[in-house]
Order: C-alpha cells, then structure tokens, then sequence
C-alpha cells in the first residue's frame, strides 16, 4: 500500500521536469540565440513559472498530477535549497568581506524596516511583505522560494512575489550597469559591489556584470559582482530562520511556542553543502581536481532543476484570479524595496569612499 502512495506523486514530479526542460529550451532560444549571450542572462525559474501558469489556467490539471506537483513543491524545492550550498565558498570571500558584509547587512536592515513601515500604510498581507522582502535583499526568487515554506506562504503569494521580483530585478540588470559606471565613475569596486548588492537575482547579477564588462572593458566588475552576490546569498542561513521566528511568532497564540518547533531544517542541509564544498576545495586542491569541479558541476545542475522543478509546479497550481485579487499594492512595496536597496547601498558605498577608502 505504501508502494503504492509513493507511486502517486510520479505523474506530478514528471510534468514539473518536462516543464522544465520546456523552459530550459526556450530561455537558451531567447538568451543564447536571440539576444546573443554565451549565457542567457534570464532565469529558466522564470519560463518555468510562467509556462506552468499559462498551461495551469488554460487547462484543468488532472487531481492524479496534484500530489506530485505539491511533493515538488515541498521537498524537491528543498532538496534544490541544500544543493545549492555547493556554489557557496565564503573563504574566499574575505577579499572583499569587510566592505561586502556591513553593505549587505545595512542594505537588509533598511528593507525590513521601510517594508514594515509600508505594510501598514497601504495594508498588504505580512506573508507577501515578508517574500518580497527576503526576496529584494538576499537573493530574489530562490529566498523565496526558500522562504515560503516556513512562513506558510501559500502558491498564490509566491507566484506574486516572484513575478514582483524578476520585473524589478530585470529592469535594475539593465539600467544599473550604465548608471553605476556614470555614478562611480568607472571605479571597478564599487561598481561590482553596487551590482552585487542592489540587483535580486543571481543570474541578473552576472548578466550586469557581464554587460558591464563588455560595454566598459572591466573583467574585475564581473568578478567582484559575482562574490558579493554570493555573500548575499549566504545570509539565507540567517534570515529563514529568522522570517521564520518573526512570522510564527506574531501568529501563535500558544504559550509553549519554541523556535524548534518553526525552525527550517534544510538550512542545515545548506549549510552542510557548504562545509563539504570548502572541506572538498582543499582535499582535492593538488589531486582529483578536475574530478572534484565535475562533481561541483553536476550537484549544481541539480539544484537548478530541482528549483525550476519547483518553480513550474507552483506555476501549475497558481490561479490567476487569485494573482489578480491582491492588486497593485504589492508592486509598490517591490518598488520600494528595489529603490531603498539601491539608495542605501550607494550611501553607504559614499560613506565608505570619503571616510574609510
């Protein structure tokens, strides 16, 4: 019987990897073919939600595709979150730690509180407040995702939030790099750290840098760019847990409630993935190399298919009317957060050239 029930969520974890695939093809067509990139500067989670949103409300899905696609979204989502551990290698993150870290830190912290401030002027839900804004400081629609389990974010809210997310993100990919050239005056530190801390999503952040690079001849933008997006990346470790505790704890009544009880136990798995990448780094530093990057490769290729696995089975399941009903206001708050991380971040990057560079 138990055979049986495990055979069920088949059907469902199938369709989230053809949609997957479908995505992944498309996004090559328009980044690679298209536009021209080596790499597509779009995120494949992006046609993966959109293509499941557009099949999902053109057709019915059948109740046989319903508990795979909800087990994709609960722990093949999970499963892509600890992997992603892998790409993370913090010690190398020293170089530019000491001006990366606080910038990143006053960034989160100026987000959270103008959010707080607005949630109550314009009267949207804390769920939706809380993604989009885990999802402009860290590191857009994977924080999300990651997120949103432990608030209990329902598949209507993240779809929002990550549509919140990729509109803004790609409209600071390609305005930013031309602004922050003119602004920092083509100083290749600041304008990477500028990339790297105020553009949401990853793959947004290379493609900046690489635009940057190509328009500006600076190699060294794309590098400082990517690391400090990385760090970025790793304050997921502390801000789950973090939502998790804030959320549950405005919403629980009990007298006995315990962080234990809310507290996302995939991050140990994440921060596990990093462990072994940095412990792997020196194992195999003079020997098995090349084996060691393939394995790096082939663990990260997982967590973006397990992640666009996830990201089109809430797009299946997402109904547009429900998208429709939150209405514009959560955009304002995605505006805002775009616009105070990217004013914070410059302040405190002038704050830093006049006092302490």
């Amino acid at each position: 019987m138990n055979y049986k029930k495990q055979l069920v969520v088949i059907p469902g974890i199938v369709l989230a990897f053809v949609i997957y695939n479908l995505s992944q093809g498309f996004n090559n067509i328009i980044g690679i073919e298209l536009l021209g990139y080596d790499k597509s500067p779009i995120s494949t989670a992006m046609f993966a939600i959109l293509f499941g949103m557009l099949l999902g409300n053109i057709f019915q899905i059948r109740e046989s595709f319903i508990k795979g696609l909800n087990f994709t979204q609960s722990y093949i989502l999970k499963f892509g979150i600890i992997c992603l551990g892998i790409q993370l290698k913090p010690f190398e993150f020293l170089e530019f730690g000491v001006i990366a870290i606080p910038l990143i830190i006053i960034c989160i912290v100026s987000v959270l509180m103008v959010v707080k401030l607005i949630i109550k002027k314009l009267k949207i839900a804390t769920r939706m407040a809380y993604l989009i804004s885990i999802g402009s400081t860290v590191c857009g629609t994977t924080a999300i995702m990651a997120t949103a389990p432990v608030i209990k974010a329902n598949k209507s809210e993240v779809s929002y939030a990550i549509a919140n997310i990729t509109l803004f993100g790609i409209l600071s990919m390609l305005i930013y790099p031309y602004f922050a050239n003119y602004y920092f005056d083509g100083n290749s530190l600041f304008v990477g750290l500028f990339l790297g801390t105020s553009i949401h999503e990853t793959s947004q952040v290379a493609a900046a840098g690489l635009i940057y690079e190509q328009q500006f001849n600076s190699p060294e933008t794309l590098n400082i760019a990517t690391i400090t997006k990385l760090i970025r990346n790793t304050f997921l470790v502390i801000m789950i847990p973090l939502f998790a505790f804030l959320y549950n704890r405005n919403n629980t009544k009990e007298n006995n409630y315990s962080i234990i009880k809310i507290f996302p136990y995939f991050v140990l798995g994440f921060i596990v993935m990093i462990i072994i990448r940095n412990v792997g780094d020196q194992i195999f530093l003079n020997s098995n190399y090349e084996f060691w990057n393939n394995t790096i490769d082939n663990i990260r290729l997982f967590s973006k298919i397990f992640l666009t696995m996830a990201m089109a089975a809430i797009g299946l399941t997402t109904n547009l009317k429900d998208l429709k009903s939150m209405g514009y206001k959560p955009f304002v708050v995605g505006f805002i957060g775009m616009a105070t991380v990217g004013v914070v971040c410059i302040l405190t990057l002038e704050f830093y050239i006049y006092y302490l560079y």
